[in-house]
C-alpha cells in the first residue's frame, strides 16, 4: 500500500468521524429527526455512516423518501432492498399525492419536470410527522448555492431557506435552537467532494444501484444532454434517440437526469473517470439549466 494511499484512508476516516459528529449532534439537539434518502450514492453514503455511528444498535430515526414518481425503477428496487436488509424505517411521500389534491400543478411541455415539486411534498412529509431536523447528502461541490450553507440550515416556519441569515459555526459548535414550526436541514457530509464519495465507496464496499456503472440503454439526445427514454419524456422533433453505453453520476428524476458515455464497469474504473473529468456531477442535471441562480432559487422555497 503506497504513502498516497494511506494519506488517502486517513483523510477519508477524518470525513467519516466528522459526518459521525454532525449526525450524532442532530440525534442528541432535535426530538425528531430525519434523513433525506433518495437511493443515490450521496444519501446511501450518509446511511451507512449513521449506521456505524450508533451500531450495534439501529439507526435512532426514520429515512424519509420523496417519490416523484418518474424515479429510476432500478433505484426503488436498490431501496426496497436495502430497508429490508438493515431494517431501517423509510417513510415514502409521492408528488403524484400532492398534485391529486391540488397541492402541486404537474408542469407541461418537452422540458416538464418533477423536480421542483418534490419541494410541496417534502415540506407537507415534514409538517405531517412534525420533524424538527432534515438530514440531507448536499455536498459543497455539486453547485455553487450548497456552498453557502452550514452543516445546519435554519429553515422558518414555512421551511424556506435565507443565504443571509446562516448562523456561525466556530469549533463545529452547532446552534439547533429555534422556534415553533421552525426546523433545519442538516448536511452531515457537506465537506465530502464527488472523489471522496467514490473513494469512500471502495473502501467500505458500500453496495450502490447499477445504474452507476456502464450499461446499454436508449437514450434521448436532447441539447447536449442524455435521457434516460422513458415514457415520462416526450419526444421533440430536433431529439435523437440512440442505443448507447451509458452510466449515470447523480441518480434523480428521469427527466432531468442525464447520463455520460462510459466504459467504466467498477468502482476502480469510476475513480479513475471521476480524476480525469472536468465536468461536476450536476452538469448533467438538465433542471439545472433552467437558469444559473436554478438551484439556489429552489433551496430558498424549501428544496433540498
Amino acid at each position: 500500500m503506497t504513502q498516497t494511499t494511506h494519506r488517502n484512508i486517513n483523510h477519508l476516516r477524518e470525513l467519516e468521524s466528522e459526518s459521525m459528529y454532525v449526525i450524532r449532534e442532530v440525534a442528541a439537539q432535535f426530538e425528531k429527526p430525519a434523513l433525506l434518502f433518495s437511493g443515490g450514492k450521496d444519501s446511501i453514503v450518509m446511511f451507512h455512516i449513521a449506521v456505524k455511528a450508533f451500531w450495534p444498535a439501529k439507526v435512532p430515526f426514520p429515512l424519509l423518501h420523496i417519490d416523484t414518481g418518474h424515479n429510476f425503477p432500478e433505484t426503488l428496487t436498490f431501496r426496497d432492498e436495502l430497508m429490508e436488509k438493515t431494517g431501517a424505517t423509510c417513510i415514502v411521500r409521492l408528488v403524484q399525492d400532492s398534485i391529486d389534491k391540488g397541492k402541486a400543478v404537474e408542469e407541461t411541455g418537452f422540458s416538464a419536470s418533477r423536480n421542483k415539486l418534490q419541494t410541496v411534498t417534502l415540506l407537507d412529509a415534514l409538517e405531517e410527522f412534525k420533524f424538527d431536523a432534515a438530514m440531507g447528502g448536499g455536498r459543497r461541490d455539486e453547485e455553487k448555492a450548497r456552498a453557502k450553507e452550514r452543516f445546519f440550515s435554519h429553515r422558518d416556519e414555512f421551511g424556506q431557506w435565507d443565504p443571509k441569515n446562516q448562523r456561525p459555526e466556530l469549533w463545529n459548535i452547532f446552534n439547533g435552537r429555534k422556534r415553533m414550526g421552525e426546523h433545519f436541514r442538516v448536511f452531515p457530509i457537506s465537506n465530502w467532494t464527488e472523489m471522496d464519495i467514490w473513494q469512500y465507496i471502495y473502501l467500505e464496499k458500500i453496495a450502490i444501484p447499477n445504474l452507476y456503472f456502464t450499461h446499454q440503454r436508449d437514450m434521448i439526445i436532447r441539447d447536449g444532454v442524455f435521457l434516460a427514454k422513458c415514457d415520462h419524456i416526450p419526444l421533440k422533433e430536433s431529439d435523437r434517440v440512440a442505443n448507447m453505453q451509458i452510466r449515470f453520476r447523480t441518480i434523480g428524476d428521469m427527466t432531468c437526469t442525464g447520463g455520460v458515455e462510459s466504459p467504466a464497469s467498477s468502482l476502480e474504473e469510476i475513480i479513475e473517470e471521476v480524476a480525469a473529468t472536468h465536468t461536476t456531477e450536476r452538469g448533467t442535471r438538465f433542471d439545472d439549466k433552467r437558469s444559473e441562480s436554478a438551484m439556489e432559487d429552489r433551496k430558498k422555497e424549501g428544496y433540498f
